[in-house]
């Protein structure tokens, strides 16, 4: 009982020796406002970009594997993947005929087009060219009507699937179900409606897009073309397995010899995320070691001031020793003190920080949960502590005689 009675009687003393020196104690915060907002811009830029990440490689799924010219990730040399054959449907008929273990194979390719309705038009709209099982693929669900059939996708009717954006850019306030729009100069109708799914890792927005089958895709842009086919495991435990069957049949179908290096790749969600994990590690590590340098000197000021109160205070010191007051309860007294400075830096900082991670947020996808607050928060005490050990620890130890003769 006695200890928590010395914690409240520092605490209280702290906060008296806090308003009588209010600009004193408020210029001291200023190191540390700035150490905590470069720590708290950090961590809501690293949270947004995880969670923006992670979002997006929802839209991929852990158990699909991606048969395309270019690996995602590993460097090498880029001539050699640019000058491999392109992947074609042949390819990927061969892998829906003989493939055992996937659960599901499709096609896909993009383009980019102007798409129109009456006397509206959209630019830049990404054409995705699929089949009736592009719903298996991703966790993407229709905000209204209804997806491509079977014999729609086979046959490559004249049908489309709108993402979100280009349905309100189109449409705004109209229903699109069963009206026309002109894709490349040729007319389509609209069967349905995406929900709305953001970008896909910063790069494109996933709602700019319109999904047609992919054998009218090939109609308009050519039968050439590269494609990426998409495998479909069913299960984690089922990838190796299936990797390896897709390797097996495009080795054949590309007529390698065994001798041979693969000269198409089989790509997967683990290669972007151990990549983003890599890259997130290193600009974490570089950021908060700038801010720890920031938190670094405002933590000397701290340290400074907390040697002036101490000087200025020997005399209190001292008669509050000779008083009986023991060691600990003085060494708590300047520790609360230079805590709970460090502590108001830490309030002010965040008052500052949200509103910049707000501008930011127009530029990189940015996230400031209450954990991040409650860390720059501890933080912020933290240092307030560390830096006042010192100043505190040599104000407990002063002689009580030789502090009252001060002047």
């Amino acid at each position: 009982m006695l200890f928590f009675y010395e914690i409240r009687e520092g605490i209280r003393i702290a906060f008296q020796a806090i308003r009588a020196n209010k600009m004193r104690s408020v210029l001291t915060t200023v190191g540390v406002v700035i150490g905590i907002v470069s720590v708290t811009l950090m961590g809501t830029a690293l949270e947004g970009m995880n969670r923006a990440f992670d979002e997006s490689i929802e839209s991929i799924g852990a158990d699909v594997l991606y048969v395309e010219k270019f690996p995602w990730m590993g460097g090498g040399d880029w001539w050699t993947y640019r000058n491999r054959p392109d992947i074609r449907m042949e390819h990927a008929t061969a892998l829906e005929r003989y493939a055992t273990v996937p659960q599901a194979v499709s096609p896909s390719a993009m383009a980019m087009s102007r798409m129109s309705f009456r006397e509206r038009s959209v630019d830049g709209v990404y054409i995705s060219g699929t089949t009736h099982r592009y719903m298996e693929f991703t966790g993407t669900d229709l905000l209204y009507g209804r997806f491509m059939t079977q014999a729609e996708s086979e046959s490559g009717r004249p049908v489309t699937v709108l993402g979100s954006e280009v349905a309100e850019n189109l449409f705004n306030v109209e229903n699109p179900l069963g009206q026309t729009v002109k894709i490349n100069n040729q007319s389509f109708r609209v069967i349905g409606v995406l929900e709305r799914q953001g970008s896909f890792l910063g790069l494109f927005s996933l709602d700019n897009q319109a999904l047609i089958p992919m054998n009218r895709f090939l109609r308009m842009y050519g039968h050439r073309r590269n494609i990426t086919i998409e495998v479909k495991a069913g299960s984690l435990e089922l990838i190796e397995e299936t990797k390896e069957e897709i390797r097996g049949i495009m080795r054949r179908e590309r007529r390698l010899e065994p001798w041979e290096e693969d000269n198409f790749a089989i790509n997967q969600q683990e290669m972007l995320t151990s990549t983003f994990a890599g890259i997130s590690a290193v600009i974490g590590g570089v950021g908060f070691f700038i801010t720890g340098l920031a938190l670094f000197v405002g933590g000397i000021g701290i340290m400074n001031i907390t040697f002036v109160s101490v000087s200025e205070r020997t005399k209190e010191i001292g008669i509050r020793k000779s008083l009986g007051a023991p060691k600990r309860s003085i060494l708590l007294q300047f520790l609360m003190e230079s805590g709970f400075i460090c502590l108001l830096g830490g309030i002010i900082a965040i008052i500052i920080a949200y509103p910049l991670s707000l501008i930011i947020d127009q530029v990189i996808p940015t996230a400031m949960p209450v954990s991040i607050v409650i860390i720059a928060l501890i933080i912020s005490f933290t240092v307030g502590i560390v830096s006042g050990f010192m100043p505190a620890y040599r104000a407990s130890r002063l002689d009580p005689v030789e502090a009252i003769r001060h002047e």
